[in-house]
């Protein structure tokens, strides 16, 4: 199993404790670095810095890092026009060699689109953007060169393309594509996904979400489901005490970590949890870390917790 950091930068990080985390996760010998996207604090908090931006920072993480996965978990489809960010994650892709993946959503946080006057359509809406802007991004990295892309949508109309710059994974970064939808992110998944990721949730439901994957890529003819991945809070220790200590500090109860599937306890523990997600087909562990100050923890979970996997 593959293990990724995960942050929340909106909660109140600038872009030097970004590089801090980015730089210690990648000497541990993490797989990835990947942040969310959104421009608003969300519960009691201050934020303070403010918010940055996704793709500026994952930019600056890919001249100052070498060998670590930098990507979105998940980019907000509301955010951005599909034809410029298609070129935004082919650049950062090549300015990081190789190392981008894309995670794209529909958007979801309204307050953030308030506070920021960015529209926020109703939930179909979204989600028909969405299709559209996967079968735009994908199309422009896919097209081969010396040729021209043209989609014509509901929502979304490119012409005459170049469809330029190409990202230098090809045939095009890995694209993640998650949620708890019944329908239409199971069939999303199937037509877009290098990974279809579970945020929050246990084995249990994770199981059903990936069944649901694998049967529509069936009903699309898909050879091979994209692998299947968990975002999950981590609260890690060396003893008891330890692990209360750090749920203290980024104002969690135990109890409220493991409702949202975390993993929680010593790092014995965190492996046979982890183990159980393996069972239902998780190959890939996305670590959302709250405390950005506590570099002491992954530095544990990479020697104690990622050799046993």
């Amino acid at each position: 199993m593959r293990l990724s950091v995960f942050l929340e930068p909106q909660q109140g990080a600038s872009y030097d404790d970004q590089l801090r985390v980015a730089r210690c996760a990648e000497q541990a010998g993490f797989d990835g670095f990947f942040r969310s996207d959104h421009y608003l604090v969300m519960g009691d908090r201050d934020g303070l810095p403010g918010p940055t931006d996704a793709w500026t920072t994952l930019a600056g993480l890919a001249r100052e890092t070498t060998k670590i996965r930098l990507g979105t978990m998940v980019t907000a489809g509301t955010f951005r026009l599909p034809g410029p960010l298609a070129i935004t994650v082919a650049q950062v892709d090549a300015m990081s060699g190789g190392r981008v993946e894309l995670g794209l959503g529909a958007g979801w946080y309204e307050a953030e689109h308030r506070a920021y006057g960015v529209p926020f359509p109703e939930l179909g809406e979204r989600f028909g953007r969405l299709a559209e802007q996967l079968e735009i991004i994908t199309g422009l990295w896919s097209t081969p060169l010396g040729e021209t892309f043209a989609f014509a949508g509901e929502h979304y109309q490119v012409a005459d393309s170049p469809a330029l710059p190409k990202p230098v994974q090809q045939p095009h970064p890995p694209v993640i594509v998650g949620g708890h939808g019944p329908r239409r992110t199971p069939r999303l998944a199937a037509r877009f996904a290098t990974e279809f990721n579970v945020g929050f949730a246990g084995p249990d439901v994770v199981k059903a979400k990936a069944l649901a994957v694998a049967t529509a890529c069936e009903e699309l003819g898909r050879q091979e489901p994209p692998i299947t991945s968990v975002a999950v809070p981590i609260c890690c220790g060396r003893d008891d005490a330890e692990v209360a200590r750090r749920a203290d500090a980024i104002g969690r109860s135990l109890d409220s970590l493991r409702e949202a599937g975390g993993l929680v306890g010593t790092p014995e523990q965190v492996v046979e949890q982890l183990r159980q997600y393996q069972a239902v087909g998780v190959s890939r562990a996305h670590l959302q870390v709250l405390d950005l100050t506590d570099l002491a923890q992954l530095e544990l979970v990479a020697e104690q917790v990622a050799p046993a996997l």
